[in-house]
């Protein structure tokens, strides 16, 4: 997947010889991010290197962009108002949840969601057996539901409880903007995971 990104992103590189921010971010989203993002919630990795290599596709096309070349990664996110790619999945596997809730998505999984007076529409978290082996209850705890139904658990009542699929994601985009994008990139220090 992040072979072909790349080979498309060499590919507009190429033919466009603009650099010009406008213009590079139409073509960087409709034909670059648009191949790592396809059914992103379910391949979605939690593992730092898949992450970065994720990462490093968004990172090298916006390294192109008019005065951005020697800006650091991170300052590129917040300069071009772009989300990194890590924060994105998340954005979508939050989406998605709502969407089930709502039943506008099938809910395959079982994820079972019930109101709280205080907290607003939650999602029940399942444990794996305990008597399961630290690999299965790790890659348990990794899956999508184990890691979407702890996403949508940290929304507050505000956004959970939005009615419409439009103004949800407006709040959403409120919401994840107070939180700051550092994803996992090499050669960058980072204080946290970057997980919302």
């Amino acid at each position: 997947m992040t072979k072909e990104a790349r080979r498309i992103s060499g590919w507009v590189l190429r033919a466009f010889k603009t650099r010009e921010p406008k213009a590079m971010l139409i073509l960087y989203k409709s034909l670059v991010r648009s191949k790592i993002e396809y059914c992103c919630p379910l391949w979605d990795s939690s593992k730092v290197g898949d992450i970065q290599k994720v990462e490093a596709v968004q990172r090298a096309f916006t390294k192109r962009i008019q005065g951005m070349k020697d800006r650091s990664y991170w300052y590129r996110l917040r300069e071009l108002k772009i989300q990194s790619m890590q924060r994105r999945r998340e954005r979508y596997s939050i989406i998605l949840m709502w969407k089930m809730a709502h039943d506008q998505a099938p809910n395959n999984i079982g994820v079972r969601f019930y109101k709280n007076a205080r907290l607003g529409i939650r999602a029940e978290v399942s444990t794996s057996p305990k008597d399961v082996q630290k690999s299965i209850e790790t890659k348990f705890h990794n899956s999508f539901f184990g890691r979407a139904t702890r996403l949508w658990n940290t929304l507050p009542k505000s956004v959970n409880t939005s009615e419409t699929l439009p103004t949800f994601k407006v709040l959403l985009g409120k919401w994840l903007e107070k939180f700051p994008d550092r994803p996992a990139v090499s050669g960058y220090t980072r204080q946290n995971n970057n997980s919302i």
